[in-house]
């Protein structure tokens, strides 16, 4: 069993989520930063991966004081549990995420990640170990859900995002195109990684709605599983 799990990000018109310099750069409006904020509220875990940690040192908190009570009132605490996906545990141990929020905080490793920055990690969350020499998601989601995690959002990056999706461990994806062209060859897409050799391989969409936000648009999809 896994979590039901959707993947959430904002991109430009030419399907960038940051630029060549894999920096964060805004892309959707307060209204669609609202959006997020509802998103988070509503999961039990917000997931990334450990290069939109190392890139953007997010803290993946709950910002609208309102829905920091109602989540508290639901699950116990203002925030979402915080998971990075971290195979050779090189989050930082002054990273946002242990800073800001409260929440249990799950680092995912692999067999192979150095034991010293394992322990130090140790100080700050909890740690999952799946897979040998990079972390095996299958595992993962199967612990996850085992812990109570039945809602995770997923934030990323595009690495993160290609190895869920070609597990079919996807269940939904929400896409903000923003109103800006970016370029840049060498810029990461929604999803990266080695992608399908055909058409016929390609993970398949249902789209459930489309709406306009801010100077955007947002797409919602539901993931088509193979039986």
């Amino acid at each position: 069993m896994c979590p039901n799990t959707f993947i959430n990000a904002a991109m430009s018109a030419d399907g960038k989520i940051s630029t060549s310099l894999r920096k964060q750069v805004r892309i959707s409006g307060d209204n669609d930063f609202a959006r997020v904020d509802h998103l988070r509220a509503s999961a039990d875990a917000v997931m990334v991966g450990v290069g939109t940690v190392l890139a953007d040192d997010p803290s993946l908190t709950i910002k609208s004081e309102n829905l920091r009570r109602s989540h508290k009132e639901k699950y116990g605490y203002e925030n979402p549990i915080r998971i990075v996906v971290d195979s050779m545990a090189r989050t930082p141990i002054e990273a946002d995420i242990f800073i800001k929020g409260d929440a249990e905080r799950i680092i995912a490793v692999c067999e192979q990640a150095p034991e010293q920055q394992v322990e130090e990690l140790k100080k700050k969350a909890t740690i999952i170990t799946a897979g040998n020499a990079q972390v095996d998601l299958n595992i993962l989601m199967s612990s996850l859900h085992q812990k109570g995690i039945h809602t995770l959002m997923v934030e990323g990056g595009a690495t993160l995002n290609w190895s869920l999706i070609s597990l079919g461990l996807v269940d939904e994806v929400y896409t903000y195109i923003g109103a800006a062209i970016l370029g840049g060859e060498k810029a990461p897409t929604l999803v990266d990684g080695i992608g399908f050799s055909s058409r016929k391989q390609a993970t398949g969409l249902e789209l459930i709605s489309i709406e306009k936000i801010d100077d955007g648009v947002l797409l919602k999809w539901r993931v088509l599983k193979t039986v």
